[in-house]
């Protein structure tokens, strides 16, 4: 049975945490991109020449990644930053770790741009190894040590800000490591499997924080009434399972880009010389 206290239930069931919470500043830019994609894709069918490069699936993966980032922000589970660090950490790690790599997967094959002008050159200036890194290195450290954080909650910025700085940071990466774009990303698997294996390191070390302190690292969650009768460690140790957790897919596939690399290098080594 659900306990209220202090106008805050308790004991949210799913549907609870799913019921619609409308944050303008999130739902404009969401509707706006999907849209934008909706309209390219119907476009692109017309053409045999289009449906190669823009199979359903890249299409269903996008919308799958759309919908979660409006599950994931458009409801009433994104109220409850106070009420649930366990809770408020689920919502990073699915805009970090889920809808970036699907939304990323759903851009069509042979995207033409100029690295040297326009677009083109806007996005070899973003998708760069070093800056995508530096980026999503600055987000995890900044906002997961107790000053930043308790400065983020306190002044209610955990609610919106963070989350889209999550989402955005994180696409970089996931941009990175899936290449989506090889006219403008010249990297080899080589230095995308390092690249992954170095943006999983800030993340890992955090949740392992998280995970051994003996103590509640952030002061809005320390005397906090949590949900499910959690105490305040407890929803910080189950944070860091669920960030490390959410981490491994990632580090995974580095340590496959990495092996393919080194299959190949194998490969090159015993060809005979020209």
């Amino acid at each position: 049975m659900s306990v209220p206290s202090g106008g805050i239930d308790l004991n949210p069931t799913l549907a609870d945490l799913l019921t619609l919470h409308v944050q303008p500043a999130l739902l404009l830019p969401t509707l706006v991109v999907g849209a934008w994609y909706g309209w390219r894709f119907m476009q692109a069918r017309r053409t045999p020449q289009g449906r190669a490069r823009w199979p359903l699936w890249r299409a269903a993966l996008f919308a799958l990644g759309w919908v979660l980032l409006l599950l994931t922000t458009q409801s009433r589970a994104a109220t409850l930053t106070q009420s649930s660090m366990a809770l408020y950490m689920t919502r990073l790690m699915l805009l970090a770790e889920v809808v970036p790599p699907l939304l990323v997967l759903g851009i069509p094959r042979g995207v033409a741009l100029d690295p040297r002008r326009g677009v083109g050159r806007v996005l070899n200036v973003l998708l760069d190894p070093w800056l995508a890194l530096a980026v999503w290195t600055a987000v995890i450290i900044f906002w997961n040590v107790p000053a930043g954080f308790n400065a983020s909650v306190v002044a209610n910025t955990a609610a919106a800000l963070l989350p889209g700085l999550y989402l955005l940071s994180s696409l970089l990466v996931w941009s990175v490591i899936l290449r989506p774009l090889p006219a403008v990303q010249p990297a080899t698997i080589g230095s995308r499997g390092w690249f992954g294996l170095l943006a999983a390191l800030p993340m890992m070390a955090v949740a392992s924080v998280w995970l051994y302190s003996p103590r509640v690292l952030y002061q809005p969650f320390v005397n906090a009434l949590c949900l499910w009768n959690l105490t305040p460690l407890q929803n910080q140790q189950i944070s860091g399972w669920i960030m490390m957790l959410a981490g491994l897919p990632a580090l995974a596939l580095a340590f496959i880009q990495l092996f393919q690399w080194l299959v190949s290098l194998t490969e090159q080594q015993d060809l005979p010389p020209a």
